[in-house]
């Protein structure tokens, strides 16, 4: 951890003293569960053609479609599990101090952490829907049914299943982003953490925060194009930072 202590008493303090505190979660929170990066040296775009996930590829040839998103899935999702940053943020919300977590990551290891008050920009890896009656259920039994050889996988109804994730092509779900862009507004401190705030429109909502008079606090491994305006910019580990922070807020 790069930062002193002091700063984190700090930040700490802040917290407690807020009325709305909202975190932000990038890649960097997953990694740590060792999740891939997608974008990163080394993640899964250089390993996978980024346009078989594309929704015309869906709609074109669902079949191919399950078959590489099931490679995928094997090597997103196999033995991951919660780690002490998603504990701190659950932590931090179960004790009163943390409003909302905000995420850009669709593994759904904030809820498996605890956190109740998620919004997830960019869907959850977990489920599937259909795309003619909206039904949603739970993505592994599916899986297991392309693994058995059901390309592509249908409901009841009849209708192609889905992973309820964006695809490449697709728009970000508007009432998650509404839902997020509102908390950025009354964020009295916005933690944005492992994330690189390169993505946008995701990357606008700590600017929101911060030109609306909220603390920015930015926990990441590397520089962000919002590093100058963070009150706190800690270059560390999320790992090594939330859990501290957490443990000073709730005493």
């Amino acid at each position: 951890m790069t930062d002193e202590s002091g700063t984190v008493d700090s930040l700490a303090a802040e917290i407690r003293a807020a009325d709305t505190v909202v975190a932000f979660t990038g890649a960097g929170v997953s990694t740590a569960s060792g999740i891939p990066d997608f974008r990163g040296e080394g993640g899964l775009w250089n390993r996978y053609d980024m346009e078989d996930f594309h929704v015309r590829r869906f709609r074109a040839d669902p079949a191919g479609f399950w078959t590489d998103r099931l490679d995928l899935a094997e090597e997103l999702y196999a033995d991951a599990g919660p780690n002490a940053a998603h504990d701190a943020l659950a932590r931090l919300e179960r004790t009163g101090h943390l409003d909302a977590v905000v995420t850009q990551n669709v593994d759904g290891l904030h809820r498996a952490a605890g956190s109740e008050e998620v919004v997830e920009l960019h869907g959850n890896g977990s489920r599937v829907v259909c795309v003619d009656c909206g039904e949603r259920s739970d993505a592994e039994a599916v899986r297991e049914r392309v693994r058995g050889g059901e390309r592509p996988p249908t409901c009841d109804c009849g209708g192609l299943l889905k992973p309820d994730v964006v695809l490449f092509g697709e728009q970000l779900p508007e009432a998650a982003m509404l839902r997020a862009r509102s908390l950025a507004r009354e964020a009295d401190v916005f933690l944005a953490v492992g994330s690189s705030l390169s993505v946008e429109p995701a990357a606008g909502l700590p600017r929101t925060a911060a030109t609306r008079g909220g603390t920015l606090a930015i926990v990441n491994l590397d520089r962000t194009a919002l590093s100058e305006r963070a009150e706190y910019d800690l270059r560390a580990d999320v790992t090594d930072v939330l859990p501290p922070v957490a443990k000073r807020v709730v005493g």
